[in-house]
């Protein structure tokens, strides 16, 4: 029966072109049941993308689950035969907490997973399937490549503590997290924006010491010349922003990004740790392409615009003013009128007002490409973003404050009103402290004269208002200041006008300390 595609729905189309990209590249298809015994996951639960789980009693009352991922059910149903490798694609529905509504999702992916007695080659094959992936959906897209294991390698020997901070200076993409000159000189090469990919390639080689970091360093390199002669030199960059999950995968790991989408469509690498973990000696690597983003992808506005979201109020205007002191301005946004949306058609700058703990929304769905937000509303909700820069203005503190003749009895769960639950629980955890959180959403400094709760944690910028309500701050929990943040998207399409903006800014911060 031959189908109709003027029928069919974008998504349906790709659909039909992944399967064949797969089938013809020697790929066939596994099928599998919407459950799975529970089982599965509850041992590889670290494994898994999303914590959520959604169970359920099987009519013998047997414990199952709503497939929250593929991959565990290959490598399950798989073959561990050596000098075997299995190849497989699928299309299929998984069930797991979404990034950005945090509920329950039905997902729909296709991908593919090549299992077993690994080679270079099956590398190679399984990471040029994944940009072919891409180009079956659409052509302007950036295939971003990374190595978990050349970042663990560079960190052996790092105490803890300051490894913590590489990791997220990296993945942040922010340098200045890293105040050791040392530790900066060397891990720079996975931070920094370099003029070429090969240049970025060369510094990482000679930062590259033990023959681990070595061998990953070459591993990469080789990837890329691969991806280079194969035509896609201006495509593929290496970002290490993403190689902190090392609990999954174990080397070369990749994801893609189409221009207007905000986040990545495919993702992918090798995964021979999970192997390990279900007693397999085998290697695997695979990708997972997310087709349920495909639905709004003509609704999104593209254009070469860099679109930025300002907070409203003095924070905003402030921040204005130090990226029109650095030559990104916007006259008409001096005008007075109520209009919120600004641009700068010549410098191709589109400045608008929202609400402040509404910036890092704005950025993370991609309606903005930077913005600014405060570190207390990035704590709080965790939007997945880059924090590029501190600004060094709207300072103030996240404090737990109290009666002045308040004193902690360890004995008793201690009572804590916030807006800002997230960080209270984050902070009391990491105290061992057993806690109620009482969330409210203003007049925070009544509740523990009125004795509802014991303490508050909030933002305190002069202690004025504490001091008038008769409290006083009683632990500082972080430092708050107005930070820079990027749509990760967006930064791979225009990551050197991002850079030219963010060291601008840099150049004011330093004028103004």
């Amino acid at each position: 029966m031959i189908i109709d595609q003027n029928i069919l729905k974008f998504e349906e189309k790709v659909v039909f072109a992944l399967r064949s990209l797969y089938s013809r590249a020697g790929y066939h298809q596994f099928k599998m049941s919407k459950f799975e015994e529970y089982d599965l996951y509850s041992k590889n639960k670290d494994f898994l993308v999303s914590d959520g789980v959604i169970t359920f009693n099987d009519t013998n009352g047997k414990l199952l689950a709503l497939k929250p991922d593929v991959t565990l059910s290959i490598i399950k149903n798989s073959r561990d035969v050596p000098g075997v490798t299995e190849k497989c694609y699928y299309n299929e529905n998984v069930y797991r907490i979404s990034e950005t509504s945090h509920t329950y999702k039905e997902i729909l992916q296709t991908g593919l997973e090549c299992i077993g007695d690994i080679t270079r080659e099956d590398l190679y094959q399984v990471v040029r399937l994944a940009i072919e992936s891409l180009e079956c959906i659409g052509r302007d897209f950036v295939f971003c490549i990374s190595h978990i294991g050349l970042l663990n390698a560079m960190l052996t020997g790092v105490p803890e503590d300051r490894a913590e901070t590489v990791r997220r200076a990296v993945e942040e993409k922010n340098l200045a997290l890293l105040e050791d000159e040392k530790l900066r000189a060397r891990f720079a090469c996975l931070i920094r924006q370099f003029a070429t990919t090969r240049d970025c390639l060369n510094a990482i080689l000679r930062e590259a010491e033990s023959p681990e970091a070595v061998s990953a360093a070459e591993e990469l390199q080789s990837l890329w010349q691969y991806l280079a002669d194969k035509g896609w030199a201006d495509r593929v960059v290496i970002d290490f922003s993403f190689a902190r999950n090392d609990g999954y995968y174990s080397g070369i790991v990749f994801k893609g990004f189409l221009n207007g989408l905000p986040s990545h469509i495919l993702s992918g690498g090798q995964y021979d740790k999970l192997m390990r973990r279900m007693n397999r000696t085998g290697g695997a690597i695979g990708f997972a392409v997310y087709l349920d983003a495909l639905e709004r992808l003509s609704e999104i506005q593209q254009d070469d615009f860099i679109n930025i979201a300002l907070p409203k109020g003095r924070l905003g205007e402030k921040v204005y003013g130090m990226f029109e002191k650095a030559g990104f301005d916007c006259p008409s946004i001096h005008e007075e009128n109520r209009k919120l949306i600004f641009e700068n058609a010549e410098k191709k700058l589109r400045f608008f007002w929202v609400k402040p703990s509404d910036v890092a929304i704005y950025v993370e769905r991609g309606a903005a490409d930077i913005g600014v937000a405060g570190k207390d509303i990035l704590l709080e909700y965790a939007p997945d973003v880059f924090e590029l820069l501190d600004l060094h203005v709207g300072k103030c503190r996240m404090a737990v404050a109290a009666k002045k003749d308040f004193r902690d009895d360890p004995s008793k769960t201690l009572r804590v009103a916030t807006k800002f639950s997230n960080i209270a629980k984050s902070y009391y955890a990491g105290k061992c402290r057993d806690i109620d959180i009482i969330h409210l959403n203003g007049s925070i400094e009544i509740a523990p004269i009125l004795g509802l709760s014991d303490v508050i944690v909030d933002i305190v910028e002069t202690g004025k208002t504490l001091l008038e309500n008769d409290l006083a701050p009683y632990e500082t929990v972080v430092p708050i200041s107005a930070r820079l943040i990027s749509n990760k998207a967006s930064y791979g399409f225009k990551a050197s006008r991002i850079e030219d903006i963010k060291a601008g800014l840099s150049k004011e911060v330093k004028k103004d300390d």
